[in-house]
């Protein structure tokens, strides 16, 4: 029953998760006919939906040869990210391997078979992923490889390396993301779906990618700490400890929401860039593809904002709230809206005494004047009390049912994967 009572606190969100279950999601993630593919490409979904259930939503709802394209682009970048993951490969064999591993998009028969990661099949059967790869359109394969290139480099650079500096922080952040912002772009404006610009203005691609990143590394604190990783920039948590493990320590929590509330601060300042990006998208499936990623990513911020719970364990959005998200997320004005409702989350929070709190509350006026313009919070969706009412009492009647919904649904809508 705490289910219950949680959803009955929300009522747009079981009005929305009722929607999403009874077919609204088709509208965001519509599916793809697998016997419309040859054999090659149908292997390459079937990948795409083992390694990630989340981004295989997404991508199957781009328009055209341009899914294809991303597909193979994700299945290229999570074999390269497997590598880097892989612990068991020394770096004497691992360095070569990432800066090479371009190369093998044009090698038939390349293939790794060492590898003991959960998503190996995509290194043991690279020859059908890279063999797709070619049968893309030469536009498509120049983005794909240089993107892959750049990125191998990046990996390479950081193995043995901590990120000291936020310049650092961003230059990580800038390799594991933000070449893939500027590479999807790419790949939206090489379809032609969108303009020239979109694929040109790298620094706006860069923001995006940065802007998840940086999410999910200030979320994921904790998993973090327990994996041995470290990933917030030392010239930060230094200022409020002598290890960044401390932070997790019950008497420095003070010093640890301080912290917190700075690397949120520094995310933030993505929030104009991304806004400006995703203003210059015309087709929806696209728009979609961006937009659904950077409210879940503003959604999690706010929750996380000077949350003693992100030293804890773990934060996360309500599954109906990430659903209502999906919904809403379809056009500028609302996603404008919705940064602004959460900024305003945030605003609300700011303590007093907080280090960071001018620098917050600059950020956060930055993003309000780009957000009001036109009255965007009109464009949201609201809906009358009698539908909301007959929410409640289905939810009440069905929500042992609803709290069975699909694992692949689940795990989309929970916020924020990679």
């Amino acid at each position: 029953m705490e289910l219950l009572r949680k959803w009955l606190g929300h009522p747009e969100d079981i009005y929305n998760l009722l929607r999403f279950k009874m077919g609204g999601y088709r509208a965001v993630m519509p599916r793809i006919d697998p016997d419309s593919l040859g054999r090659g490409l149908r292997t390459c979904y079937r990948y795409l939906n083992q390694t990630s259930r989340s981004f295989a939503a997404v991508i199957q709802a781009l328009d055209g040869e341009l899914r294809h394209a991303v597909c193979i682009f994700y299945l290229v970048l999570r074999a390269l990210d497997t590598i880097e993951d892989d612990m068991t490969i020394t770096l004497d064999v691992k360095v070569p391997m990432l800066h090479e591993f371009h190369s093998y998009l044009y090698q038939p028969e390349w293939k790794y078979m060492e590898s003991k990661e959960k998503d190996r099949q995509v290194l043991e059967d690279f020859p059908t992923i890279s063999m797709e790869f070619r049968n893309l359109s030469k536009v498509y394969q120049d983005v794909i490889s240089d993107i892959c290139h750049k990125m191998g480099v990046g990996m390479a650079e950081f193995l043995e390396k901590k990120v000291d500096s936020q310049h650092e922080w961003d230059k990580y952040c800038h390799y594991v993301a933000g070449l893939v912002g500027i590479g999807l772009s790419r790949l939206f404006s090489a379809s032609e779906l969108e303009d020239p610009i979109v694929g040109q203005d790298t620094e706006l691609a860069n923001s995006m990618g940065l802007f998840l990143q940086k999410t999910n590394i200030i979320r994921d604190y904790l998993e973090d700490q327990l994996e041995g990783r470290e990933f917030w920039p030392r010239e930060v948590w230094s200022r409020y400890a002598k290890k960044l493990s401390d932070l997790a320590k019950p008497e420095n929590i003070d010093m640890a929401v301080q912290c917190l509330n700075e690397l949120i601060t520094n995310a933030l300042h993505h929030v104009p860039d991304v806004l400006t990006y995703l203003s210059r998208l015309k087709n929806q499936s696209v728009f979609n593809f961006c937009a659904i990623p950077q409210v879940m990513a503003i959604a999690t911020l706010a929750a996380c904002y000077n949350n003693k719970q992100v030293f804890r364990g773990v934060v996360k959005i309500r599954k109906g709230q990430a659903v209502t998200l999906m919904m809403d997320a379809t056009n500028i004005q609302a996603v404008k809206a919705i940064m602004y409702q959460y900024v305003e989350e945030i605003y609300q929070k700011i303590p007093s005494a907080d280090p960071s709190s001018n620098k917050t509350q600059q950020v956060i006026a930055s993003i309000r004047a780009m957000s009001l313009p036109g009255s965007p919070m009109a464009s949201r969706h609201h809906y009358s009390p009698i539908y909301l009412s007959c929410a409640m009492l289905l939810a009440a009647l069905s929500w042992q049912y609803l709290s069975t919904i699909s694992k692949a649904t689940e795990e989309y809508v929970q916020a924020g994967e990679n």
